[in-house]
C-alpha cells in the first residue's frame, strides 16, 4: 500500500484524500501535463503551405480534435476503464497481462512484451522533449541560447539524483505541478475571449470536417496525438496513488489543459505568422514578456518532474518484468526507504544514455517530435487488445465489448498510420530501441523455457538417505555448519538434479543442515512472507520466500532472519557445532552455493532454438550475477557450474579398439 509521511501523520494513498490529489499532480500527470509546450507547435508546423482550408477553420478543428482526443482516449478508454483493470493496486500493461495470463492464449505474451517494450523507448524520448521543449524558451531572450548542452546537463543530473532517492524532494513535485496547471489555465484564459468563436472546438463536427477535408490530415492527426501520450503512464502509476485522486485529479488536469490549448488556439488566430516565421512556441507566446523567463523556469520544473515519474515507472515496469520471467534478474535498490520506491542502477544509466543518443541526435525539439507518438501508439493499441480480454473475463455485455473494441481498434489504428508516416523522419529511432527490447524480452523469456525443458528435476525423497549417511561420515571434510542453495524448482518436494550433482558428485558436501531457498513470486506487488518446509528432519529443509515484485530481493537478510527464528524455536543450534566457538556463543556459520548452467549440445537444438538461446546468453549479460540479483553477500558465495543436462546425445555407443596394459 502506497504511503507518504507528512508532519509526522501517515496519508494512505490509494484512499481519496485531498493529500492523494496532490501528490497524484506531481505523480501521475507530468507526461501528459506537459504535453502543451509542444501540441500546439506541432500542428502549425503540419499545415502544409498553400492548404486551402482557412486557417480559424484548421485551429477549430485541430482544437476539436484534441478535446475529444482527450475524452475518447485519456479519459474514457483508461481513467473510467484501464483503471479498474488493476493487479492487486497496480496498473500498467503488464499488471494487465498478469490479470490475462491465464486464459488459454498463449501468443499474449507477446502483446505485453511488444507494448513494454513500446513504453521503455517512450520514456526515452519523454524526458528528451519536454526538457528541451522547456529549455527552447530561452531563445525568445537569446536566440544562441545552448539549449543542447543545457537538456543534457539536466537530464544528467535528473538521472544522478536517482539513486540517492526523491523521498526529499518528491513531496514538493504536488505543489509544484499545482502551480504548473494553473498557470496554464490562467495563460490559455487570458486569450480565450480574444476570439470567443474558439469554443466551437467543442463540437466533434468541426474535428470531422478536418479529417476529411484537410489534404495533410494525416500529418495533423500525428500532431493531434502528442496531447495524449501520457495516458499510458498515467495507469501504469496507478499503484502510486489509486484510482479515485487520479481521477479527481484528471478532472482539474483536463480543464487546465483544455483552457491553454483553447487560449494557444486564440492566440494562433492573430499571431500565425510568428509561429510560421520566425518559430515562437505558441506555448510562450501566450505570456506577456514579463512571465517568459519564469515560464520557462516553471517548464522546465515541470519537464523534470515529468521525467522522474517516467523515470520511476520504468523501473516499476522493469521490476514486474523481472517478476514475470520478461527480463533477466537485476540488483535493486531501495534508497529513500519509501515503501514501493525503487532504483535500478542499470536500467537509470541505460535511459540516460539513449536520452543523450536521442538529444544529440535530433537537437531540436521539433525534429524530436517526429520520433514521439510512433511508440506510444503502439503501446496503447497492445493495452487495448489486452483490455478486451480482461473486459471478456468480467461479463460485460457484448456489445458494450464490440462497441469497444470497434472504437478503439480503429482510433488507434489511425493514430499508428498517423504516426508511421513519420517513420523516416525520426521514428525508425524509437523504434529501434523498442524493437531492441522487445527482442530481449522475446528471447529471455523462450531462452528459460528452453532450458527448463532441458533442466532435470528431481524428488529430494530420493536422496534424503545419501544425505543422511554423508552427513555421519567424518572421512568427507565438512564443508559448512549451514548449506543454502539457490533453486527454482516450483514444487516443494523437487530439487534441480545439478544441486544433487554438487552435494553429492562434483565434491561431496557434508554439512550439519542444508536449505533449499526459493523465491516465489507474487502477484500482490508487496507480500512479504516465507514457509518452510523439513523434508529430513534436522538436515534437510526448503525455505520458500513469498516476496511481491515491489519488495527488494535481499535473500541474504531475509534468510538470517529465517535462520534466527528456527534457532529461536529450537529447529537448530544458536551456536557453532565446533566446541571453541560454541563456549564463546559464536553462531554457526553459513556458505551458500550458487550453481550456473553452462552448457547445452547444440545437436539437441533446433535452428530457432540456437538462435533464441544465443540471444539469451548475451541478455543474461545484461542482469546481475545471481547472488547480486538475489541479494546475496559475496564473501560467503561458492559459485559452481553444472552441466544443464545429462541426456545421452548419441544412440550408438562408441566401440573400443584395444586396451593395453604395461608392466611396471
Amino acid at each position: 500500500m502506497a504511503e507518504v509521511t507528512e508532519g509526522g501523520h501517515h496519508f494512505d494513498l490509494k484512499k481519496l484524500s485531498f493529500v492523494g490529489v496532490i501528490v497524484s499532480l506531481g505523480i501521475v500527470f507530468g507526461d501528459i501535463g506537459t504535453s502543451p509546450l509542444y501540441v500546439m507547435k506541432a500542428i502549425v508546423n503540419a499545415r502544409k503551405d498553400g492548404a486551402t482550408m482557412p486557417f480559424d477553420e484548421y485551429i477549430e478543428g485541430a482544437l476539436s480534435c484534441i478535446i475529444w482526443t482527450l475524452t475518447l482516449q485519456t479519459t474514457f478508454k483508461y481513467v473510467i476503464i484501464a483503471l479498474r483493470a488493476d493487479n492487486k493496486g497496480e496498473g500498467g500493461i503488464l499488471a494487465l497481462y498478469s490479470l490475462v495470463k491465464k486464459l488459454k492464449k498463449k501468443w499474449l505474451y507477446v502483446v505485453a512484451i511488444i507494448g513494454a517494450s513500446t513504453l521503455v523507448a517512450d520514456s526515452v524520448i519523454t524526458p528528451s522533449l519536454t526538457v528541451m521543449s522547456a529549455i527552447e524558451g530561452l531563445k525568445i531572450y537569446n536566440p544562441e541560447t545552448p539549449v543542447v548542452f543545457i537538456t543534457l546537463g539536466i537530464l544528467f543530473i535528473v538521472f544522478v539524483v536517482q539513486q540517492f532517492g526523491t523521498a526529499s524532494i518528491g513531496k514538493f513535485f504536488g505543489p509544484i505541478m499545482v502551480i504548473w496547471f494553473l498557470v496554464l489555465g490562467i495563460f490559455g484564459s487570458v486569450h480565450i475571449f480574444d476570439h470567443i468563436e474558439i469554443f466551437k472546438a467543442f463540437n466533434p463536427i468541426y474535428a470531422y470536417n478536418l479529417i476529411t477535408h484537410s489534404s495533410s490530415a494525416i500529418v495533423i492527426m500525428g500532431a493531434v496525438f502528442l496531447c495524449t501520450t501520457g495516458a499510458e503512464a498515467l495507469y501504469s502509476d496507478l499503484g502510486h496513488c489509486g484510482a479515485k485522486n487520479i481521477r479527481v485529479s484528471w478532472a482539474f488536469v483536463k480543464i487546465m489543459l483544455i483552457l491553454n490549448y483553447l487560449g494557444q488556439g486564440a492566440w494562433l488566430l492573430d499571431n500565425y505568422h510568428q509561429v510560421h516565421s520566425a518559430g515562437v512556441n505558441p506555448f510562450f507566446g501566450i505570456m506577456p514578456e514579463w512571465a517568459v523567463l519564469p515560464g520557462v523556469i516553471l517548464a522546465t520544473a515541470a519537464a523534470i518532474i515529468a521525467s522522474q515519474a517516467v523515470i520511476t515507472g520504468s523501473f516499476t515496469m522493469f521490476s514486474e518484468a523481472m517478476s514475470i520471467s520478461f527480463w533477466p534478474n537485476q540488483h535493486i535498490e531501495y534508497p529513500s526507504g519509501v515503501k514501493g520506491q525503487m532504483y535500478i542502477p542499470r536500467i537509470n544509466w541505460g535511459l540516460m544514455i539513449f536520452c543523450f543518443v536521442v538529444v544529440i541526435f535530433f537537437q531540436k525539439s521539433e525534429r524530436m517530435e517526429a520520433a514521439y507518438g510512433l511508440t506510444i501508439t503502439i503501446t496503447m493499441l497492445m493495452t487495448t487488445i489486452l483490455l478486451l480480454f480482461w473486459l471478456s473475463r468480467t461479463r460485460v455485455s457484448k456489445f458494450f465489448l464490440i462497441g469497444f473494441a470497434s472504437v478503439y481498434l480503429f482510433l488507434e489504428s489511425g493514430f499508428f498510420y498517423a504516426n508511421v508516416i513519420k517513420f523516416i523522419d525520426g521514428g525508425w529511432l524509437t523504434m529501434v530501441l523498442g524493437g531492441y527490447i522487445a527482442v530481449c524480452m522475446y528471447a529471455w523469456y523462450n531462452g528459460r523455457l528452453i532450458k527448463a525443458n532441458f533442466i532435470q528435476f528431481v524428488k529430494i525423497d530420493k536422496y534424503v538417505s545419501i544425505i543422511k549417511d554423508m552427513k555421519l561420515d567424518e572421512t568427507i571434510p565438512k564443508y559448512a555448519t549451514n548449506l543454502a542453495y539457490l533453486s527454482r524448482a516450483k514444487k516443494n518436494d523437487e530439487v534441480e538434479s545439478k544441486i544433487i550433482y554438487s552435494i553429492i558428485k562434483k565434491q561431496p558436501k557434508r554439512a550439519d543442515h542444508y536449505f533449499i531457498l526459493s523465491i516465489v513470486n507474487q502477484e500482490d506487488p508487496y507480500t512479504f512472507k516465507y514457509t518452510v518446509d523439513e523434508i529430513l528432519p534436522g538436515t534437510v529443509y526448503k525455505v520458500n520466500f513469498l516476496l511481491g515484485f515491489k519488495v527488494d530481493r535481499r535473500i541474504n537478510d531475509y534468510f538470517n532472519m529465517v535462520l534466527k527464528d528456527l534457532m529461536a524455536d529450537g529447529t537448530i543450534p544458536s551456536r557453532s557445532s565446533h566446541p571453541s566457538l560454541r563456549a564463546h556463543d559464536i553462531p554457526p556459520d553459513l556458505k551458500y552455493v550458487i550453481i550456473d548452467n553452462t552448457y547445452i549440445n547444440d545437436i539437441l537444438l533446433t535452428v530457432k532454438q540456437k538462435i533464441t538461446l544465443n540471444i539469451y546468453n548475451f541478455v543474461k549479460y545484461i542482469g546481475s550475477d545471481d547472488f547480486k540479483s538475489w541479494g546475496v553477500s559475496s564473501h560467503n558465495v561458492e559459485v559452481e557450474s553444472a552441466p544443464i543436462t545429462e541426456l545421452t546425445v548419441y544412440d550408438n555407443k562408441i566401440e573400443q579398439a584395444g586396451f593395453l596394459r604395461h608392466n611396471s
